[in-house]
């Protein structure tokens, strides 16, 4: 018998811009398919006059705090001064005041650039970064804080309101895709119910793949569907905030990692897999996917948009208007018959759905009336 992983059967839509494909390979390892829409890119800023002029103005005067919040943006910094011939100087002003990175990857491009940090959150969250900050006693005080894609608010204000003065290093910024096409067909899919999970590695992805649901009107199903049914999984609360805002929920992992995403969205859809005993045998179903008795059933979208129904409530008799609704085309009661005789073909046993006269059909656990 061949070993069904535990994921197959699984669709998986990831936006990510960055380590999309370290994110897509763990769950194509467990079986998963993995179907790719970026909502964003990201622009780095090496010729930008408004990272030049940040730049110059670190330069002017004396610098207490510099805050790195990843290690792409840190690294990016350092090599654009040393563009300009000014990287010495910036190592050498940054070397005299405390450093802070909110992370291992900023502490890694912190070291790399000779530099060593001064504090670094177990948490690897800005929050907590913020907190020691503030602890720390910032008013009057002089700080750079490296920006990673967008302005971070709450941060930079809260240093501001506690007497600071704060130098915003934008670095890098985010943008939409320069093509919609793959992000347009994967919300397809979020609607027709083709798409099972869907992980997130940052706030700003989120937000423009919601942007985008909303600019093409179909962010009302989008937001539906990841309530009800698709399993959403942030790497952490930050990343989360913009879907928490329209009520979607999330899992997160203990630790803000890609690997730690890739095992809770694994555990939140096994979680998910139903598994009945219908007509003496064991189903499971994976999203696109059943397996019967340990083995692998092919079933086409139709089909199987009606055993998901049926499972929703085993043994009770669903009647066919229901589940015409159900059909990711719509259609006519035939259709469902059509349907039904695929799903009895795909499961090999065709005492798994039962007719019932002028009622609809059920699936044939035991005890059902």
């Amino acid at each position: 018998m061949t070993e069904v992983l535990p994921l197959a059967g699984f669709s998986v839509g990831i936006t990510a811009a960055r380590r999309a494909d370290e994110l897509g390979a763990l769950l194509v390892r467990k079986g998963a398919t993995v179907r790719y829409g970026p909502a964003i890119r990201i622009v780095p800023l090496s010729d930008d006059t408004e990272l030049h002029a940040a730049t110059a103005r670190l330069l002017d005067e004396r610098l207490d705090a510099v805050v790195a919040t990843t290690g792409i943006g840190f690294r990016g910094w350092i090599e654009a001064a040393e563009g300009w011939g000014i990287g010495e100087a910036l190592l050498d002003r940054l070397g005299k005041a405390s450093v802070l990175a909110r992370g291992p990857k900023a502490k890694g491009a912190i070291r790399a650039a000779g530099l060593s940090e001064d504090y670094s959150p177990a948490s690897e969250s800005n929050a907590e970064l913020l907190q020691h900050l503030l602890a720390s006693g910032v008013d009057g005080q002089r700080i750079a804080v490296q920006l990673h894609g967008e302005p971070l608010r709450y941060f930079v204000d809260s240093l501001r309101d506690a007497g600071a003065e704060v130098i915003e290093i934008p670095v890098y910024r985010w943008v939409g895709p320069a093509d919609p096409g793959p992000l347009d067909k994967l919300l397809d899919g979020v609607l027709d119910g083709s798409i099972d999970a869907m992980p997130f590695t940052s706030a700003p992805a989120a937000a423009s793949m919601l942007a985008f649901a909303k600019r093409t009107a179909r962010l009302p199903g989008v937001v539906d569907a990841l309530t009800r049914r698709i399993v959403v999984a942030c790497v952490g609360p930050i990343t989360a905030a913009p879907l928490a805002a329209l009520g979607i929920p999330t899992v997160q992992p203990e630790r803000a990692r890609i690997g730690a995403l890739a095992r809770t969205v694994s555990q939140a859809l096994e979680a998910r897999s139903p598994r009945l005993r219908v007509a003496g045998r064991c189903i499971e179903l994976r999203g696109q996917a059943a397996i019967v008795d340990g083995q692998w059933c092919d079933v086409a979208p139709a089909p199987m948009a009606l055993l998901r129904v049926l499972a929703a409530e085993p043994g009770r008799v669903i009647s066919r208007r229901e589940l015409t609704s159900a059909l990711p085309s719509g259609g006519e009661e035939h259709a469902v018959e059509t349907a039904i005789g695929r799903l009895r073909t795909s499961l090999g046993e065709g005492k798994v759905v039962q007719t019932v006269v002028k009622r609809g059909y059920r699936l044939a656990v035991e005890g059902a009336r």
